[in-house]
C-alpha cells in the first residue's frame, strides 16, 4: 500500500483529478455546481499536466450541453478516453445522446454534481432531480457521499466502465459535496495505474471507427431486428454489478478504504432500518453511530450502485432482524405511487420473498420519504425523526422530512436540538457578503488548518443564488477525527462567530 498523501480540497477537484489523469479528451460546458471540475481541467491541460498515460487531454468548450454531449459521443467512437462534468438542465440536454452512448456500450464516466431541476422555480442546490431523470437511458449510476468518495468513486467508476463497457454516471451532491472543502487521502498515480487496465483502454481504442478495418453502426432499424437488438444488452448489464464490486475490491486492497455495492452500518441486530444515498448518509451514519451507542436497534444502509440495480446485493447487506424500513429519497416524481429508490426496494424485496430466498421471516415494513429537495438541511435531528416513525404502530408512508408541510400534512416533526457531533469538533460560523472575501479568507483557513495540522477539517460555504452582494455563511469544522457532519453548524453549536459585516448584526442573532 502507498505512502498516504492527505490533501485538503473540495468535491469538485476532487473528482476533477481523477477524470484529468484517467481520460484524453473532455467535452465540457458550465453549469453551477458543477462548473469547477470543467475549470479545473482546462487549467490543468494549459499548464502542461499530463494523464496517466503521458499526454496532455484536451479540453474542448462547446455552445452548450447538447453540443458537449454530440462531441463525447464522436470522440469516445474514434476510441478517445473522454469525460464531461455537467448537472441539472445540462445533463439533461445530453439524454438523446446517453441513450446512443449506452446502446452502443462505450465506455464513459460523466461527472454529476447532482442539482434541482427547475420545476415551479428554477434552483442552483442540490437534488437527485436531474440524475433520476436519466436513468433509463442505460447509463450505471453510482453515487458518492463525501468528499473521499467522490475521489474514491470517481477512479472505482473508470476501471468499471472499461471492463463492463456500460457507461456511468458517477454523481454527488451539489454544493453540499461539490463545494465542501475536506481533508482526504489523495490517490497517487501508482495506484490509479494499477486500477486502470491498459488491456481494456487498448480494447476500447481497438472498437474506435477506422476506415482500415470498416464497421457500421448507428444504422436504422426495423421491427424484424430492433427488440432482439435491444435485449442483447442484457447479459452486460446482468454483469455490471459484480464488475463494479470487483473494483470496488481492488481498490479496497490497494487503498484500504473498502466499498461495497450497499455499505450497512448500525446494530447487527438491528430492526430499523433507513436506506438512502449522497451526503444524506453521512448525517445519517453520525446519528446510526449515536443512537446504537444508547442501545437502539437501528441500522443504515448506503446505496452505492443505483444503476444496474442488484437485489440480491441489497438483500445480502441487511440484517436479518430488519422489521421496518425507511427508505429517503432526495427527489419528488409527482404522481408516481413512490420515489425511484423506494420503489425498486420494495419490488428487491416482494421478489426476494416471493421467490422464497429472503432471510426475513417475514416481509419487513417498507415507507418512503423525502427529504433535502434544493439542498434544504438534513440533520441528525431528522434522521432520528424518520426512526421514531418507524417505530409508531402505524408508520406514515410517502412523508417528508425537513419542512413544515402544511398543504398536504407530509411533515415528521423532529427534535432541532438533538445533537451528534463530537465534543472534540472545533466548530466556527463567519458570516459576510458575497464578493468581500470573507469566502476566499475561509477557504484559506481550512486549508491552512487541514494541510499545516494532523487536524482533520471540513469548510462549507451558504450562498444565495444571488451571489455577488448577498449574504454567506462559512461553516468551518476542525477536530482529530474525519467529520461525517454533512449539516450547518447549528446557532448554539458555535464556538466561535465572525462578523464581517455590521449589516448582518441588525438582521441575524449574533
Amino acid at each position: 500500500m502507498a505512502q498516504r498523501r492527505m490533501v485538503t480540497i473540495d468535491g469538485n477537484e476532487a473528482a476533477a483529478y481523477i477524470a484529468h489523469l484517467t481520460n484524453e479528451v473532455c467535452a465540457i460546458y458550465p453549469i453551477t455546481p458543477a462548473s469547477p471540475m470543467g475549470e479545473h481541467a482546462d487549467e490543468w491541460s494549459s499548464l502542461g499536466r499530463k494523464n496517466l498515460w503521458g499526454t496532455v487531454p484536451h479540453i474542448i468548450e462547446m455552445q452548450s450541453e447538447g453540443g458537449a454531449a454530440g462531441a463525447i459521443h464522436g470522440s469516445l467512437q474514434t476510441g478517445a478516453l473522454t469525460t464531461t462534468f455537467t448537472a441539472s438542465q445540462g445533463l439533461l440536454l445530453m439524454i438523446p445522446n446517453m441513450y446512443k452512448i449506452a446502446g452502443e456500450l462505450t465506455p464513459a464516466v460523466f461527472h454529476v454534481a447532482a442539482r434541482s431541476l427547475a420545476a415551479q422555480a428554477l434552483s442552483i442546490f442540490c437534488d437527485h432531480s436531474d440524475v433520476m431523470a436519466t436513468r433509463a437511458t442505460g447509463f450505471a449510476q453510482l453515487c458518492a457521499g463525501s468528499v473521499q468518495e467522490v475521489m474514491d468513486m470517481a477512479l472505482i467508476a473508470q476501471a468499471a466502465t472499461l471492463e463492463g463497457r456500460v457507461p456511468i454516471v458517477h454523481f454527488f451532491d451539489g454544493f453540499r459535496t461539490s463545494h465542501e472543502i475536506a481533508k482526504i487521502e489523495e490517490i497517487d498515480d501508482e495506484t490509479v495505474g494499477a486500477m486502470i487496465r491498459d488491456d481494456l483502454v487498448q480494447a476500447h481504442r481497438a472498437r474506435a471507427m477506422n476506415p482500415e478495418h470498416a464497421s457500421v453502426r448507428g444504422t436504422s432499424q426495423n421491427p424484424d431486428v430492433y427488440f432482439q437488438a435491444r435485449e442483447s444488452v442484457n447479459p452486460y448489464y446482468g454483469q455490471m454489478p459484480g464488475i463494479v464490486q470487483s473494483a470496488m475490491d481492488r481498490f479496497g486492497e490497494l487503498t484500504g478504504r473498502r466499498y461495497r455495492l450497499f455499505d450497512y452500518v448500525g446494530a447487527e441486530d438491528a430492526e430499523r432500518i433507513v436506506i438512502l444515498m449522497g451526503s444524506g448518509a453521512e448525517a445519517a451514519h453520525e446519528t446510526v453511530d449515536r443512537l446504537t451507542a444508547q442501545g437502539e436497534k437501528v441500522g443504515l444502509l448506503k446505496v452505492r450502485l443505483f444503476r444496474p440495480f442488484a437485489p440480491e446485493a441489497l438483500v445480502a447487506a441487511l440484517p436479518a432482524s430488519a422489521r421496518r424500513i425507511a427508505v429517503l429519497d432526495r427527489t419528488k416524481e409527482p404522481g408516481a405511487d413512490g420515489e425511484p429508490l423506494y420503489k425498486d426496494v420494495v419490488t428487491a424485496l416482494a421478489q426476494t420473498m416471493a421467490e422464497g430466498d429472503a432471510p426475513f421471516g417475514e416481509m419487513p415494513r417498507i415507507i418512503g420519504g423525502r427529504y433535502g429537495l434544493s439542498s434544504k438541511e438534513f440533520t441528525p435531528g431528522m434522521v432520528k425523526a424518520v426512526f421514531d416513525e418507524l417505530d409508531a404502530e402505524r408508520p406514515r408512508n410517502h412523508f417528508t422530512v425537513g419542512i413544515h408541510d402544511d398543504v398536504g400534512h407530509t411533515s415528521l416533526e423532529w427534535d432541532a436540538a438533538f445533537r451528534t457531533g463530537s465534543k472534540e469538533v472545533s466548530r466556527a460560523v463567519f458570516y459576510g457578503l458575497g464578493s468581500d472575501g470573507t469566502v476566499r479568507a475561509n477557504k484559506n483557513s481550512i486549508k491552512i488548518i487541514g494541510e499545516c495540522t494532523d487536524l482533520y477539517a471540513q469548510g462549507y460555504f451558504v450562498y444565495d443564488s444571488k451571489k455577488s452582494g448577498a449574504v454567506t455563511v462559512s461553516h468551518l469544522r476542525f477536530g482529530p477525527d474525519p467529520i461525517r457532519s454533512s449539516y450547518l453548524i447549528a446557532d448554539d453549536e458555535a464556538q466561535f462567530v465572525g462578523c464581517h459585516q455590521t449589516v448582518c448584526l441588525e438582521r441575524y442573532d449574533m
